[in-house]
């Protein structure tokens, strides 16, 4: 990296600002690696993340503002101050112990400044967001004991919805409706994101085969119509795909 800085006027002109959405892009692609379960594409992908994390201690060591041992010894410090079941005398039987032990600490890392919330980018997806949130009050203690409480909270808002009137009221009631789904995933084990990525994954490759059919028998898609559509979806869904 020091040499790229020095001889390379790509590198030479990059700033934290102008790599920031390259950064976005390569955890993007590294999701996309971990779900398709694709080893050497993994390991490319961390690669990459790795070389824009050292690209950013780089930019900031030349201003002095920090160097990427820096970096390394905040994380350490970090781990070490959050885990006070492994480094400390506190007790921790179990992962939720962990977690609410976590959030506690960091909480009181924030000294009273930050809220429970306040950390969480306001460009997060929105899904992951609503599951993020959910996790950290429950930390400390505002979430269901009860799975019915969380079932009837769906079918509440889904009630509210069909009843709302106009546009504004639906679209209101309708995140509503999402939100609870989120919590509701939640209490059974599940991500959403990872769930919904799955199905969108799922659709796309069905949605690919009624394509492909309709190219091999020289059909026009759009005139193909739903029931025939539906025909090589279930065709499809047969095979597994």
């Amino acid at each position: 990296m020091d040499e790229l800085r020095e001889q390379c006027p790509w590198d030479r002109e990059q700033t934290w600002e102008s790599i920031r959405h390259l950064s976005i892009e390569e955890v993007y692609e590294l999701s996309d690696a971990i779900l398709d379960n694709d080893i050497d594409e993994v390991k490319k992908e961390l690669g990459d993340l790795l070389l824009h994390i050292v690209f950013y201690a780089k930019i900031a060591s030349e201003t002095k503002l920090f160097n990427f041992d820096d970096l390394i010894d905040s994380i350490c410090e970090k781990l070490i101050n959050r885990h006070p079941h492994i480094y400390g005398d506190v007790k921790a039987e179990d992962s939720d112990a962990v977690k609410k032990n976590w959030e506690q600490i960091k909480l009181a890392e924030g000294k009273g400044e930050k809220t429970l919330l306040q950390g969480l980018p306001k460009s997060m997806p929105s899904v992951v967001k609503a599951f993020r949130m959910q996790e950290k009050v429950s930390q400390v203690g505002f979430d269901w004991d009860d799975m019915k409480d969380v079932k009837d909270k769906v079918f509440e808002e889904l009630q509210e919805f069909e009843e709302a009137k106009t546009k504004e009221e639906k679209e209101a009631e309708f995140g509503d409706l999402l939100f609870a789904l989120v919590n509701y995933a939640r209490h059974q084990g599940i991500n959403p994101d990872d769930a919904l990525e799955a199905t969108n994954r799922k659709f796309k490759n069905r949605f690919e085969y009624i394509e492909q059919t309709a190219k091999e028998n020289n059909w026009v898609l759009s005139d193909m119509g739903l029931e025939k559509m539906d025909k090589y979806w279930d065709e499809a869904k047969s095979k597994g795909i």
